[in-house]
């Protein structure tokens, strides 16, 4: 079916529609209706409809409608809890369902990420090797009771065996590092595959960050199963999988993801939430910043996370709410330790020397470069990602999948910095140099004594050994990038928040070997001469690959505070936030002038979602007329009168028609209107009438007013759909300016708007009118935006 065949299916013949006026009585059915009941979106003196008010999979909720809902509730309850105890009872906990629900999502994000951290190291672990003294240990737990470690070589121990030591009885040799580079690809496609495997046949809605998915379902689309008990489940399952087989991924975004799910799955318990859509996004909202707080360790990041970059409707109490979630969250993760370093990450640093003011020169350049990595991975990514939807290569997901492990692993394990875990390699870069520290970053030349057994301050001569690590980490940085462009979007869990912060960090620590040097052979320098003296330490590199990270995970995801402060929380260094905003606000701004919109806009543009961003500025000049269905040389819109159509009439629009909603109108020849009644709802009632009234017959007279109209004796009995009318919808008159409409879309969340001229009707505008509409205006295709 072609475009204009579908939106001609929402228009009924030409001889519908009559300009004439008629007077106000009418639009009220002749009854006077009564003020107070036109106040009501529904007629609350009829029985409710059962299935009234909720909505199909793919549509978006009415957000006003909604919020209505809920203050009759809320009214409902406080006038009947002075009538007994009981009901007493019932307000209580009706108030305090909201902290419950949240503090259960805390709970479970909290447990679930601590059971998805230590799952995931051991497997990793398990692509190397296996402990013999006991089977679920990994290999830093096998060694820590070791008598016979080294501090040279402390992650050797008897006890912990590589695949080539177990099969080929040797640790060193060619043999021995065939045998384990065989071994490492082998896990490695066995977890992609598993993954992709339980993804395909069980969850296909667990593959992806889902942050993409969780913006647009909090703006108020409706995607079921999404945030369902199997997509929790399997992408649990999975994420450990993607993890562990070394995928150019992370757990981070993902984890948003589940929490959303746990927060979903525990809002059914409550009616307050499992009944209204708004306030179930009050709950998601609270929960994707307990995702954020158990991924990063971070609650103050979170709530801004929630509050800044996914959340479309966050009032006052919903930031306490999402607080006191990440609160949970974070406390429960804290109690089971996952890291055993009393963290709650893996890379949490401390600096212990301050920064100085030139070096706001390279931490700007890193900034630069995360912009220009941002743009650059944005592009390539969706043009990557189109590809795969346009061609035949995105049917064979498996394929692609297991494609994509073997070559990662297969590069990725010459390589140290490449074949570990990627949470331990920015650990590592993170890492300030000092004498407990053996990795080959830190091995320098000690200047204060040539005796010393281990390397002292970091303000030395590079040994070969660092500059070796350098090319390796360039390569590496070659490496990830490539990668992660073809890793994102795959149908297995992704985050992305974790490559492009390895990405950053490796450029930052390699800019910040270069400074250190610089500053060590040049400290005359005028720039080095005030602050550095000769002997002592005044470059941290591991600050600039904590800013670098920041840098170029703001340059991908355009975030700003919430960044700053979740990369605050990660190293606890208060002094290190003005590098922090420097890097990030400089990365926003490269990659703003590339394109404003992030990675996740832009995956949500990409599948078509109908969402409008609150970021995105609307500067054209059309007015109303010109968006508004039905255009010029289109037929007439579909609408119902109040009191003179049949339930035959009423069933054949219905069916001749695709449109989700239908205007209600005092007559033909009128064209006032008088209110808006939903299909669903129309379709709810109908079905409900017939299955509990005697007498609904074809030919029964269907009314939208207060009172029946008059009927010859003979007739059968006529059909009052009054309680399902929308009394009060949103009207705009013809002039009205286009920038003032997607204002009032945005803000108040609405489905769709009637335009009239003088009190008649002349069409109406849905949010996917205005989503073609600006894709028009941004010589886009209107119609390949929207999704299917």
């Amino acid at each position: 079916m072609t475009a204009e065949e579908t939106r001609s299916r929402c228009r009924i013949s030409a001889a519908e529609v009559h300009a004439h006026w008629s007077n106000y009585a009418m639009s009220n059915g002749g009854g006077g209706g009564g003020a107070s009941s036109s106040t009501h979106l529904l007629d609350l003196l009829e029985e409710p409809i059962p299935g009234v008010g909720t909505y199909d999979d793919f549509h978006t909720i009415d957000w006003v409608r909604e919020k209505c809902k809920d203050r009759e509730r809320h009214r409902k309850i406080n006038s009947k809890k002075k009538e007994s105890a009981w009901e007493f009872t019932k307000s209580l906990y009706d108030a305090w369902s909201g902290w419950l629900v949240v503090t259960l999502t805390g709970l479970a994000s909290g447990a679930l990420a601590g059971v998805i951290d230590i799952a995931a190291d051991w497997l990793n672990d398990l692509k190397e090797g296996v402990c013999l003294s006991a089977m679920w240990f990994n290999h830093e737990q096998c060694c820590w009771d070791s008598n016979e470690t080294t501090f040279a070589e402390r992650d050797k121990c008897p006890q912990w065996k590589t695949w080539a030591e177990l099969i080929l009885g040797q640790a060193e040799g060619p043999g021995s590092y065939i045998m384990n580079y065989f071994m490492f690809t082998f896990w490695a496609l066995s977890f992609a595959f598993l993954a992709v495997s339980l993804v395909k046949v069980f969850a296909p809605y667990a593959c992806g960050s889902g942050i993409p998915e969780i913006k647009t379902i909090l703006s108020g689309f409706i995607i079921r199963g999404y945030l369902g008990k199997w997509t929790l489940m399997i992408k649990t399952i999975t994420l450990v999988l993607a993890v562990a087989s070394g995928l150019s991924l992370g757990k981070e975004g993902p984890l948003v993801h589940v929490a959303c799910c746990c927060g979903n799955i525990f809002s059914y318990l409550f009616p307050k939430y499992s009944k209204n859509e708004a306030k179930k996004r009050e709950v998601l909202s609270a929960a994707s910043a307990a995702g954020v707080s158990v991924a990063f360790g971070a609650p103050i990041g979170g709530v801004l996370f929630s509050l800044e970059e996914v959340s479309y409707y966050f009032p006052l109490k919903t930031l306490w709410r999402s607080f006191f979630a990440a609160l949970v969250a974070a406390f429960v993760l804290r109690s089971i330790n996952p890291f055993g370093n009393s963290r709650l990450v893996l890379f949490y640093v401390e600096y212990h020397t301050p920064w100085y003011l030139f070096e706001l020169f390279p931490f700007i350049l890193l900034g630069v470069f995360g912009g220009l990595w941002g743009a650059f991975f944005i592009r390539a990514n969706i043009a990557w990602c189109r590809r795969r939807k346009s061609t035949r290569f995105g049917k064979y997901p498996v394929l692609e999948v297991i494609t994509v492990a073997a070559i990662t692993a297969i590069v990725a394990f010459p390589n140290p910095y490449t074949r570990q875990n990627t949470s331990e390699l920015i650990k590592e870069l993170f890492t300030d140099c000092g004498p407990l520290e053996s990795s080959q970053l830190c091995q320098y030349r000690s200047q204060m004594n040539s005796s010393q057994a281990y390397p002292a301050g970091s303000d030395a001569a590079a040994t070969p050994g660092v500059y070796s690590a350098m090319w390796q980490l360039s390569l590496a940085l070659i490496f990830k990038i490539i990668m992660t462009i073809f890793t994102f979007g795959l149908k297995v869990p992704s985050g992305l928040f974790i490559p492009s912060m390895a990405i950053g960090a490796i450029a930052g620590r390699i800019v910040g070997i270069a400074v250190e040097q610089l500053a060590y052979y040049h400290h005359d320098w005028f720039l080095f001469r005030e602050w550095c003296e000769v002997g002592a330490d005044c470059i941290t590199p591991g600050l600039y690959a904590m800013v670098g990270a920041a840098a170029c995970l703001g340059g991908v995801t355009r975030m700003t505070v919430s960044l700053v402060v979740i990369v605050f929380e990660l190293t606890g260094g208060l002094e290190y936030i003005v590098p922090l905003m420097a890097a990030v606000m400089t990365s926003k701004w490269v990659g703003d002038a590339f394109g404003r919109e992030g990675i996740y806009e832009a995956h949500i543009r990409l599948n078509g979602y109908p969402f409008l961003d609150a970021k995105e500025e609307f500067t054209h000049t059309t007015l109303a007329r010109e968006v508004m269905r039905p255009r010029r040389n289109d037929l007439p819109l579909a609408v119902l009168t109040q009191d003179d159509m049949t339930l035959a009439e009423l069933q054949n629009i219905i069916s001749q028609t695709s449109c989700n909603g239908f205007p209600v109108i005092v007559s033909k020849e009128s064209q006032r209107l008088v209110g808006f009644a939903l299909r669903r709802d129309i379709t709810i009632a109908i079905e409900n009438a017939r299955r509990k009234q005697e007498g609904i017959m074809l030919n029964s007279r269907v009314y939208f007013t207060q009172h029946a109209p008059t009927l010859p004796a003979d007739s059968p009995r006529p059909l009052k759909l009054r309680s399902i009318l929308d009394m009060s919808p949103f009207t705009v008159t013809d002039h009205t300016p286009m920038e003032i409409v997607v204002d009032i879309f945005r803000k108040l969340g609405l489905r769709q708007c009637l335009v009239t001229h003088n009190g008649r009707l002349l069409g109406i505008i849905t949010k996917k009118d205005i989503l073609r509409h600006m894709a028009q205006m941004a010589n886009q295709d209107p119609e390949s935006i929207m999704f299917n």
